[in-house]
Formats: C-alpha cells, structure tokens, sequence
C-alpha cells in the first residue's frame, strides 16, 4: 500500500465504560475471593488504557502496528485502538513558510536576494509520513531549491522599454503561477498540497545594488529627457506654424534656426531660462 487509507476506530467513550467494568470486576474479586488471579483483569484494564488519544479537528492520526500501515483518523473525537498501535500525530492544517533570503543569479548572472512565502498543508498523510524522512524539512529545502531554479530562468529587471520579456520584477503574476507549480509538482511526493507561493522579497544583492540603482536612475532620466524632447520639438514646431499662418512676423530660414535653437533651450533646460531682452532690431 503506498497510499492513504482512512479508518475509524472504536469510541473512546464506550471502551472507556468497558474497561471500567473489567477494572471494578477485577478489584471486587480480589476483595470476595482474594484469588490473585482477578489481579490479571485490572493488569489488562490498565495496558488497554495506552489505546485511548484524541484527534482534534485539522488534525489526524496514522496507525501502525509492528511496521505495518493499518490507516489514518482523520475525523476528530475520542478513540481507542489496540495500545499495541503506534500513533503518529499529523496535523492537516495550513501552515505558512516564509524561506530565508537566497542569494542566487538571475537569468543575466546579476547576484539577487529573493525569498518566497508559502501556505501548504498535508494532503496525504500517507506520503507525508511514509515517503520522506521529515516532511517539514522536506518542504523547506525543496522549496529553496524550486526558488534557485525559478530565479535562474528570468532576469531581475528588463532595462529595455522595446522589450517585453516577462522579468521577476514586472511580472510577479506569471512568476508566482510558475512557483506555485514547481513546488507543487517538487512537493507531491511528499503529499503536501501547495495552497500559494509567491516572492515576498527581491532586491539585487548589497555588492551590486548601488551600481543598479544608478543605472536604474540614468535610464530613468534618459526616459525622460527623451519625453522632454519630443515635446519640445512639438511646441517649436507648432509655434513656427502658428506664426507663420497669422502672418505674424516673416521668418526666413536664418530667423528660424535661431528660433528653434532659442525655444529648445528653453524648453529642454533643466533650469529656468533668463530671458535676455532685445531692444535692438530682430536681425541683432
């Protein structure tokens, strides 16, 4: 059998009355009949009472006897089993597990910090006690190991604007769907159900960060810079325009060399412009 098998056992409650009655039989036939015999039934009350536990609800219980897999007690309440049983306690609720932060190479070979948060639970505890050796140190290594591999196949950030590659910055649905599936498929062997994964920190390592992030801010300017001119060239252009079609003053091609170098100084300064006042003629 190399899966789970659900059981119920007797009630607690019922063999509870029962081994009070061989208890009481077994001390009143020692008090009548002072036969050390009577002496044996209280003996076996006493061992029947090992076989008493209790499963709480998310909890659950897998039975064994002498190596043997004889099923699991999902449903909460009071039982008793054979006390030869050995009862291994697992629980079944969801647990989180937020994983230490890795250092690890993205898919460019740039250092990153990244760690992944969690939520599983049992689903076969079969599996879960059977299959591997500790299941909780089960989960966490092999979701480090599904991080390491995650983080492999994608670049931390795409510093292209023309590119739409899927990174582990700008695409944190696909990338926490792709993590939810690898460490559900690292973690089946173990019978634990992934509930969610998802990173909860990335940041390049502290050797690189300060050079990222002047590269990050001189992209950024770049970007921008490349918006100011653009609009610039716009406003000149429809500025020449304008004047041209209300006739308000006759540029020839000299005076509009000058006006475009005028307008573009002063719409793509980073400071503002001191306008310098011209009392002379337009050609001076």
């Amino acid at each position: 059998m190399n899966h789970e098998k659900e059981t119920k056992p007797a009630s607690g409650y019922l063999m509870l009355a029962i081994i009070l009655v061989i208890i009481a039989l077994g001390i009143i036939g020692i008090a009548l009949y002072h036969n050390p015999w009577f002496v044996a039934l209280i003996i076996i009350g006493l061992v029947m009472c090992i076989g008493f536990f209790f499963v709480y609800p998310n909890g659950s219980r897998v039975l064994t006897l002498f190596g043997e897999y004889k099923g699991t007690v999902k449903e909460h309440g009071f039982y008793w089993v054979n006390p030869f049983f050995v009862r291994q306690n697992i629980s079944l609720r969801a647990r989180n597990f937020d994983s230490e932060r890795l250092k690890v190479n993205d898919k460019l070979g740039n250092p990153i910090n990244i760690s992944v948060i969690l939520v599983w639970r049992v689903k076969d505890t079969y599996k879960a006690a059977f299959e591997v050796d500790i299941y909780e140190n089960f989960v966490r290594v092999q979701t480090d190991a599904a991080v390491r591999k995650l983080a492999g196949m994608y670049a931390y950030d795409n510093f292209d604007d023309d590119e739409q590659e899927v990174t582990l910055r700008s695409g944190m649905e696909e990338i926490n769907e792709n993590m939810e599936k690898e460490v559900s498929e690292r973690l089946a062997i173990a019978g634990i159900e992934v509930l969610e994964a998802r990173i909860g920190y990335l940041a390049y390592a502290s050797e690189i960060a300060s050079a990222m992030l002047r590269r990050q801010q001189a992209t950024a300017i770049v970007a921008a810079r490349m918006k100011i001119v653009e609009g610039a060239v716009w406003m000149v252009e429809e500025a020449i325009n304008q004047l041209n079609k209300r006739k308000v003053v006759e540029l020839d091609e000299d005076k509009k060399a000058a006006m475009v170098s005028n307008l573009m100084t002063v719409l793509c300064a980073d400071k503002d412009a001191s306008p310098v006042i011209n009392t002379g003629t337009l050609n001076h």
